[in-house]
């Protein structure tokens, strides 16, 4: 179900470092030490600050099927943040603005600069690193997928397939994948993060991945999530329960070791909360201290229960949470990746902060 379209019959192709055109019959050809066609350019090499690489620019009609990319393991503390300051770009057919700009760890559900395990129908995120998307991506005559390098460093390697089917046409109606990203680092008491507000056309919202530090003491999670569809104005058409439940949880994510009582992560198909900074700090969050807030992760993909929408689309979630004298509001620091399939045209997305404003506290 993560792919939302019928995969029908098409020719079968994949681009990575050493087929950079996805040509037929011109796979694995640069030569090693070890001679001709022996892994002799597996990745891309010192990419600079400042660089644009060009991944792929496919002619023709067809669909993306699976992307797998991977950078070097930094543990440095100037280079933690290469997966906020690397930035995936995606154009369809002849646009001028990208349908995807996103921060490449937080389009694979890997927030704060920090790699997590991730076991969904949508994105997989594999040791050590391994960023893997499932989203179908269809293109009526042309895709271009460019990575941006704004880290103050040189990327020593980068490694990335791009797999993808061609076909003789695509439909008119074709309602083409994009994603955003957007942060707030402090909210407004009483006033609804919102995740995406400027969609306008017609198509159906399929995922949400929120990163989430808290700023204040006690429970975070019970601001609903809302969506207002097509003309909604004061309240929305679908308003969930809380942000717990939005994800798929419940009670807090509660579980206890050594009689305590704390959050349990998980990741499952559909939804999933892969990222705790406060478990296992030695391993999955080494650069995390009493100074820091934590650092929470979530996902949800809308592939079985999709938000259709006809005209416009806004998706806001509120900053609510409960202690000991009841519910009340919150300020904190979220950031977000929105993810919808819509016909062409699209609003053009607001410029990204720069990748100062864009790292984790």
């Amino acid at each position: 179900m993560a792919n939302p379209l019928a995969i029908r019959r098409g020719k079968s192709r994949a681009i990575n470092a050493e087929n950079p055109t996805g040509e037929k019959g011109k796979g694995g050809m640069a030569a090693s030490h070890l001679g001709k066609s022996r892994k002799g350019s597996p990745c891309l090499t010192n990419i600079e600050p400042g660089e644009e690489v060009l991944l792929a620019d496919i002619e023709g009609a067809g669909t993306i099927t699976h992307i797998w990319m991977t950078v070097d393991q930094k543990t440095s503390e100037s280079e933690r943040f290469v997966l906020r300051d690397l930035v995936l770009k995606i154009f369809w057919d002849e646009e001028k603005a990208p349908s995807v700009e996103v921060p490449l760890g937080d389009f694979f559900c890997c927030g704060f600069g920090q790699e997590c395990f991730v076991n969904s129908s949508c994105i997989v995120v594999a040791p050590l690193r391994g960023l893997n998307s499932y989203f179908a991506m269809p293109f009526k005559s042309r895709a271009r997928i460019v990575l941006v390098n704004e880290h103050a460093n040189v990327i020593p390697a980068f490694f990335y397939q791009i797999d993808y089917i061609l076909y003789d046409g695509m439909t008119e109606d074709t309602e083409y994948f994009h994603a955003r990203w957007r942060r707030q680092a402090v909210t407004e008491k009483g006033v609804d993060y919102v995740i995406v507000d400027d969609i306008r056309g017609c198509g159906r919202y399929v995922g949400t991945y929120i990163a989430l530090s808290t700023l204040e003491r006690y429970w975070w999670g019970e601001g609903e999530v809302k969506f207002y569809i097509d003309g909604d104005q004061e309240y929305p058409t679908i308003c969930g329960t809380g942000m717990e439940d939005y994800f798929g949880g419940s009670w807090s994510f509660a579980g206890h070791s050594d009689s305590k009582m704390q959050e349990q992560c998980y990741t499952t198909p559909y939804l999933g909360y892969p990222f705790y900074s406060r478990h296992d700090q030695a391993i999955t969050n080494p650069y995390h201290n009493d100074d820091c807030p934590p650092m929470r992760g979530f996902y949800r993909w809308h592939m079985c229960d999709p938000i259709f929408f006809d005209q416009d689309l806004k998706v806001t979630v509120q900053q609510i949470g409960v202690s000991y004298g009841g519910l009340f509001e919150r300020q904190d620091d979220l950031s977000s990746v929105a993810y919808w399939y819509q016909r062409e045209p699209h609003q053009a997305f607001p410029k990204l902060p720069e990748p100062g404003k864009r790292r984790p506290r």
